[in-house]
């Protein structure tokens, strides 16, 4: 995972540790991501009700852009939601303990591709 330039789901990461040792299989990744997962190791990116992808747990904030076409997970900043978050948990007294956030949507090939 700390190798990959982008976020993967576990039969892309099967297919990468495969290559590092043939007798692993798919149901051993699946265990290894819900451990990790529960250790707060990593983080499960939810793509639809079916798919999502990992990434490893970051201790600075950030949120994605999903494309519903390709599929493609786009990483941002943004200080403005750290701005309402703040003012989120002042209104209602409440402690956020973490934001998550993704908007789905077309990445820049996808709208390209569909305004051709």
């Amino acid at each position: 995972m700390r190798e990959a330039s982008s976020h993967l789901d576990a039969k892309e990461l099967y297919q990468r540790a495969i290559e590092r040792d043939r007798h692993i299989s798919l149901a051993t990744v699946y265990r290894n991501l819900r451990l990790f997962k529960e250790l707060g190791l990593v983080d499960e990116i939810r793509l639809d009700e079916i798919h999502c992808c990992y990434e490893i747990k970051r201790s600075t904030e950030h949120y994605h852009l999903l494309c519903t076409s390709c599929g493609s997970v786009i990483e941002f900043k943004s200080s403005l939601i750290a701005k309402l978050v703040a003012e989120v948990e002042h209104n209602c007294d409440f402690q956020a303990n973490r934001a998550v956030l993704h908007l789905e949507g077309y990445c820049q090939k996808c709208k390209k591709k569909s305004s051709l």
